[in-house]
């Protein structure tokens, strides 16, 4: 006699990361500049983050002061979706990893990134 079958489920696609424009005037902030040893000058400066909101949603909390990011709410200026959207929706987990590997990817190409 066979035990009960376990069902697997998959994964909920319910995370999204993405990619805020960050005025240059953040690179004045010397914590920021340490942060980004190899940033090109003329390059973006950029938050990238990981959410269960859809991201523009989670820019406007940013901005009103809602589980904000310090830089994102001073010096954001907007969603950068062609650096993100391809990437959306995926699990939890993928997205933890994603916000990780792509902030690496964004200032291994010269980019000044900020990632909490």
């Amino acid at each position: 006699m066979a035990g009960p079958r376990l069902r697997t489920r998959e994964p909920r696609l319910s995370h999204n990361v993405y990619v805020v424009a960050l005025d240059p005037a953040v690179l004045r902030i010397r914590r920021f500049r340490a942060r980004n040893p190899g940033y090109k000058a003329g390059m973006p400066c950029v938050y990238v983050g990981m959410t269960g909101l859809p991201p523009g949603e989670r820019f406007q909390n940013h901005k009103a002061g809602v589980k904000a990011n310090w830089y994102v709410r001073k010096f954001g200026t907007g969603l950068l979706p062609e650096l993100f959207a391809h990437l959306n929706p995926m699990p939890y987990a993928a997205a933890q990893a994603m916000e990780r590997d792509l902030a690496d990817e964004l200032q291994e190409k010269g980019y000044a990134v900020w990632q909490a």
